[in-house]
């Protein structure tokens, strides 16, 4: 398990992390959430000591992060911190030996990896060659080359199309399936959500909302009512105890109380001329995001 026990950095005048608490668990994909500037890349980067902590710590299975156990992690940077002009598998077998393990063992490795992915075929091509879904393969490869029990990603799923998402959330579910502890950020909520069974959400260094999504989406008192239809807008806010998120081209967002009596709710929308859909459920990370942040 990773740990954040009231990590602390300040640049200057500016408090990056303030006393971050939260935790990542094994076999479980926590998905690291807030908006841009609000921390995630210092925390990340703390984990592997690029950034000292002014207070707090982070431990790994319950003590402090030792740099061999450090050297074995796995980490994808969002600035990709690869070599243009060298040839893949030479490359991937290099930064697996500055981890201290052996050529042949590496090699081994790097050579499953690019199969996996696809990429045996590029092996000895320049990285510059590549597409840029590629090169993101390959420097996901970097991180999984020494078989890391925690594997931390900043924006992995930055500039994929649809289907190298696919395969990256598969990928990154085998890996948690495995026994490592995996969490990485990204601005794609409705992918989180998918993926992940614990989220992290900090706001101007400050961790706002932490724990298990499921837990966290039932312990909200409010519900939401997704419905589309065709025609023009109803008046929603007749409907008492009913607030209107959104209501705008065939979509109404509508948040009610549990206590709120749905079946109002269920005979507005039937009267609507050309109903097409009707969902009642909890919030989604959206949702929580945007509550999160707001508060």
């Amino acid at each position: 398990m990773l740990d954040f026990d009231g990590a602390t950095k300040r640049f200057g005048a500016v408090t990056a992390l303030d006393r971050c608490t939260f935790a990542a668990r094994p076999s479980r994909l926590t998905g690291f959430l807030g908006p841009n500037g609000a921390g995630k890349t210092t925390a990340m980067r703390a984990v592997f000591g690029l950034v000292e902590l002014d207070a707090g710590a982070i431990r790994w299975r319950g003590a402090p992060v030792p740099a061999a156990e450090r050297a074995r992690f796995g980490y994808m940077p969002e600035e990709r911190g690869l070599y243009p002009r060298m040839r893949v598998r030479d490359q991937l077998v290099y930064l697996g030996e500055l981890c201290g393990r052996g050529t042949k063992d590496v090699a081994r490795s790097v050579d499953a990896w690019l199969d996996r992915l696809g990429l045996a075929g590029r092996a000895a091509d320049r990285l510059d060659a590549l597409s840029h879904g590629n090169q993101q393969r390959i420097q996901l490869i970097a991180a999984l080359v020494n078989e890391p029990d925690l594997l931390v990603l900043d924006e992995p799923f930055s500039g994929l199309d649809p289907i190298g998402m696919g395969a990256m959330s598969e990928l990154l579910r085998g890996v948690a399936a495995g026994g490592a502890t995996v969490m990485f950020s990204s601005h794609q909520l409705d992918l989180v959500e998918d993926l992940c069974q614990d989220v992290v959400i900090i706001e101007h260094g400050r961790i706002v909302l932490a724990g298990e999504l499921a837990e966290l989406r039932a312990k909200v008192p409010q519900r939401f009512v997704d419905i589309r239809y065709r025609g023009p807008v109803p008046d929603w806010s007749r409907l008492a105890s009913v607030t209107v998120i959104q209501a705008r081209d065939g979509r109404a967002r509508l948040r009610v109380d549990r206590a709120t009596d749905l079946a109002a709710v269920v005979t507005a929308a039937r009267d609507l001329p050309d109903l097409i859909s009707f969902t009642y459920q909890p919030p989604t990370l959206s949702d929580l995001f945007r509550q999160a942040v707001a508060a």
